[in-house]
């Protein structure tokens, strides 16, 4: 059984994790060119970051982004995505399908710029070898994922209590 402490815990990592996703998401849906009413314009797109892939995935992505159609889409789903996996994790609603897109999202991140080499990276805020953000992140989401945090607090709790009191 885990501590108050410990249950508190894991719901502030929860929490600070979908404050993260979350944000982002909103950044990108509130920046001018992701996209307005259709349009996509290209310097606040997706594009670039496809066309930068350096992963052993580099060429998949690569393919992405010499389609229009395609960086389109990804200009939409990827701020819709980080939003909901963001109010998922914030809210404990859904948890565990909140914590596999969390997780879906920064394996993408991480095989589309994976730190190999231990040299500083272009746009990177460090220098990192093998483990960077992205891969404590996961570490930090598997843990929540591991936990059913969802069922310790949050609107998840309040359904399984729901639930109980039903039978």
């Amino acid at each position: 059984m885990l501590t108050g402490f410990r249950q508190f815990c894991l719901i502030a990592l929860r929490t600070l994790v979908g404050w993260h996703f979350a944000y982002e998401g909103f950044y990108k849906m509130r920046l001018p060119g992701w996209t307005r009413a259709g349009e996509r314009i290209a310097a606040f797109s997706a594009e670039g970051y496809l066309k930068g892939a350096t992963g052993p995935f580099a060429s998949a992505f690569h393919s992405l982004a010499a389609h229009a159609g395609m960086v389109h889409a990804i200009d939409l789903i990827v701020p819709a995505g980080l939003l909901l996996v963001g109010l998922s994790l914030m809210l404990g609603l859904l948890t565990q399908v909140g914590c596999l897109g969390a997780m879906a999202f920064l394996t993408l991140f991480y095989l589309s710029q994976p730190p190999f080499t231990g040299m500083p990276m272009a746009g990177a805020e460090g220098t990192y070898l093998i483990v960077n953000k992205n891969v404590i992140e996961f570490a930090a989401v598997l843990t929540i994922f591991a936990f059913r945090t969802g069922a310790l607090a949050g609107l998840d709790q309040l359904w399984i209590e729901a639930k109980r009191a039903s039978l």
